[in-house]
């Protein structure tokens, strides 16, 4: 009887001990890997904390000392409803004809977008809030852009250098991914080519484009003065301002999407390829429904990376024309600069979660129109 009593207790001591081990097993790597996430997250949170705080105070230096006051939101309602709007937004007008024709055509996109929802038994809550953020971005693009007294601010001279220029790099970038793909004579060298400007610095880069834009000394003063711009200074013209800019952001970096996308081009399978050639498409077909396909995935990534990167342009804008004429080549990440400058501490640090609200939605906004282009596919 006796050993009947004991006999459970000798067989479920090694199972338990077995569980306990299983366990010590499982928490140990995690163990091992909380001092490092500590520290990470400290360093990432801590900081996006501390301008948080900032951007609900105003600090004033004196004499005594840093004196911090909580102010709430009076710094957002100084850029949103105050002294600032127009430096942020711009000067709105009457839209052209064109402009009116454009704000239709985006208006009708959104009504489908939330249309589809409604088709899908649920209510669409976030397509409708997106919609209404996209026709106010649209709205003030449309506005200031194509309006004859409309001024673009900051914000919307940030989106024009994020969306024309990222839509033409990647078109740029495709291309001369496409023609280094093919079995041309001496591609190993345009290759190396073509990755040149990612090595010079962004700082760099401004100096270079500011030497190039000078129209009266520059090595390029051959070439504007048969042009008849001899007289012409870039930074006293708002577009032509911008379009200097945006040359120089487009030169340093199409060499980022050109590299990607070439080996995304040389990764792709073969065989569809040769299949679709036995089958008589032409190249227009192949490139359409094989080799887009193949490198969707990748280039989503890429323009992703670059939408956040292209925000926070800042070295172009402030060495090549210093923001000017005006604020008319001024963007959001320099205007905070700008006002960091004057000791505007808590403006600054509102700008910058501005934009980081901005940049969020409409990261958020492409994951999830692509999310779902591509579940279709």
């Amino acid at each position: 009887m006796a050993t009947l009593a004991t006999s459970p207790v000798t067989t479920t001591t090694p199972q338990r001990t077995a569980i306990r081990v299983s366990r010590i097993e499982r928490v140990t790597p995690s163990l091992f890997i909380l001092p490092a996430v500590l520290v990470v997250l400290f360093i990432s949170i801590f900081p996006l904390l501390l301008s948080l705080f900032l951007s609900l105070s105003r600090l004033r230096f004196g004499a005594g000392g840093l004196q911090v006051q909580f102010v709430g939101l009076d710094n957002y309602r100084k850029l949103l409803l105050g002294s600032e709007q127009k430096v942020l937004f711009g000067t709105l007008g009457s839209p052209s004809v064109v402009g009116w024709a454009l704000l239709a055509l985006v208006v009708l996109g959104l009504v489908w977008w939330i249309a589809k929802g409604f088709r899908a038994r649920r209510v669409p809550i976030g397509r409708i809030l997106s919609s209404v953020l996209l026709a106010g971005l649209s709205w003030l693009v449309i506005a200031t852009l194509f309006a004859d007294e409309g001024r673009p601010g900051t914000l919307v001279v940030t989106m024009l250098y994020v969306f024309v220029g990222i839509a033409l790099q990647y078109l740029i970038g495709l291309g001369l991914a496409l023609l280094c793909a093919q079995q041309l004579p001496g591609r190993r060298f345009f290759r190396v080519v073509f990755l040149l400007p990612m090595m010079i610095t962004p700082v760099g880069v401004g100096y270079l484009f500011r030497m190039l834009a000078d129209t009266n000394k520059g090595p390029l003063m051959p070439l504007w003065t048969a042009l008849g711009l001899q007289d012409f200074s870039w930074a006293n013209n708002a577009w032509g301002a911008r379009i200097a800019v945006m040359i120089g952001d487009l030169w340093q970096w199409t060499p980022f999407m050109f590299i990607v996308l070439l080996a995304a081009l040389e990764g792709q399978e073969v065989e569809p390829v040769e299949a679709a050639i036995v089958d008589g498409a032409n190249s227009w077909q192949i490139f359409r429904h094989i080799t887009l396909p193949a490198i969707l995935p990748v280039s989503a990534t890429l323009i992703l990376i670059r939408i956040i990167e292209a925000f926070k342009i800042i070295d172009l804008p402030n060495i090549l024309t210093n923001g000017g004429p005006g604020t008319a080549t001024e963007t959001l990440t320099l205007y905070a600069y700008r006002i960091w400058r004057a000791l505007d501490i808590g403006g600054s640090a509102a700008i910058a979660y501005i934009l980081l609200f901005l940049v969020t939605f409409i990261a958020m906004f492409y994951v999830r129109t692509l999310r779902s282009r591509l579940s279709v596919t």
